[in-house]
């Protein structure tokens, strides 16, 4: 997960009408519900950065998180965990670039 987190300390205006939602379903069938913060294009590949919605009881609820937009074995377009860290801390720098401009 990234550095930047949101809540009652983020120094930043964030709205949440301004952002799409996106319904993400993990392994065990469970719909998880995200605002789509931003869209990254590093180094040809897409990511995507989103943070949760309506997860209170989760300490980690109030920090945005970066999927890499894949394909499965089908073809069919989904979004995965970065495994490598290298790569992860590319995109992170890169949001957080934008995020300062």
């Amino acid at each position: 997960m990234t550095e930047h987190t949101h809540g009652p300390n983020c120094d930043h205006e964030h709205d949440v009408e301004e952002f799409d939602t996106i319904i993400l379903t993990d392994d065990e069938g469970n719909d998880h519900e995200f605002l789509h913060l931003d869209t990254l294009e590093v180094e040809g590949s897409t990511y995507f950065v989103l943070m949760p919605i309506g997860a209170e009881e989760d300490e980690e609820a109030d920090e945005a998180i970066i999927l890499k937009l894949g394909k499965d074995a089908e073809g069919n377009e989904m979004l995965l965990d970065i495994e490598d860290d290298e790569e992860w801390e590319k995109v992170a720098d890169a949001w957080e670039s934008m995020e300062e401009e």
